[in-house]
């Protein structure tokens, strides 16, 4: 199913990618788009995750170098039945953790040292083992490909903000490109288009994580207190964080006011956290 829902977003974002290339550049932008959104959906299959980690500063350890943090990931991957992930380490105070790769044969975990430090090992387990459900579920290759292709459609929207500035005023009739209002309204929708791709990637399967990951830990309460730990962390040292990437941790890494929770590429914090001591209530493990 997940891999009907991958093949389906590829195709949705190719669209959408020729959609602004033909309202930037008229047909040959289009046909500049199509070949950049071929590229791409290779590119994001292959590449997105080397990108995502590469973005943050994440390097791979191994067990010698943090026992702790390397053994416990082992041994989740072990309790659900998943090849053993790569285990990487991101060096910052904020406290985050996301999974990446394109299937569990090519999966890669990642911490930052901000939440190795503040979580217990019961917490720690809780979040890796929500971590290795994304992985379990085959999350990781669309969550890696939304964040490629959201990435290029802000790209887009600079792009025709500038072209609107210095180049828009041509007519919707010259075949070369479209009006100044098309690019503009095409520079004000687009980062719009690219965070509703991501809300609705990433809401739904953090559920599923969350109660894949109370399963696999065995203590969905101990992946309850650590979310509740690193939302407030995370507002009082918040991430340095690419909005393309947000929605691959643990908890949204982008700070902001109502209207900015409204359309988070998370839900809500406190239902998760009731949704778990629903979980806790109702099943033994």
């Amino acid at each position: 199913m997940n891999m009907l829902k991958t093949t389906f977003l590829m195709t949705l974002l190719t669209v959408l990618l020729v959609i602004l290339g033909g309202m930037m550049g008229g047909r040959g932008g289009m046909t500049m788009a199509f070949v950049m959104a071929a590229g791409m959906n290779f590119f994001a299959y292959w590449f997105s995750d080397k990108v995502v980690l590469s973005m943050y500063g994440a390097r791979e350890i191994t067990e010698r170098e943090d026992a702790r943090f390397f053994g416990l990931v082992r041994r989740l991957a072990q309790r659900a039945n998943l090849p053993m992930p790569r285990v990487y380490v991101i060096d910052s105070d904020t406290p985050n953790a996301f999974a990446t790769g394109r299937n569990p044969e090519h999966a890669a975990v990642a911490a930052t040292t901000g939440i190795l430090r503040i979580l217990t090992d019961d917490e720690l387990a809780g979040v890796m083992a929500h971590e290795l459900a994304h992985v379990k579920h085959r999350d990781i290759l669309i969550s890696s490909i939304a964040a490629t292709f959201a990435g290029a459609i802000t790209y887009l929207a600079h792009m025709a903000q500038w072209a609107a500035m210095f180049g828009g005023g041509r007519s919707d009739d010259n075949e070369g490109g479209g009006s100044i209002w098309s690019t503009l309204l095409m520079a004000i929708l687009a980062p719009i288009a690219a965070m509703l791709v991501q809300m609705a990637i990433s809401r739904s399967r953090e559920y599923g994580a969350d109660a894949g990951g109370a399963s696999i830990s065995g203590n969905p309460l101990s992946l309850a207190n650590a979310l509740q730990k690193l939302e407030m962390a995370n507002h009082q040292i918040p991430m340095q964080a690419n909005a393309a990437t947000a929605h691959m941790f643990i908890v949204n890494p982008l700070t902001g006011g109502s209207l900015m929770s409204l359309f988070s590429t998370h839900p809500p914090m406190a239902e998760r956290i009731e949704r778990l001591r629903e979980i806790s209530r109702t099943h033994s493990y």
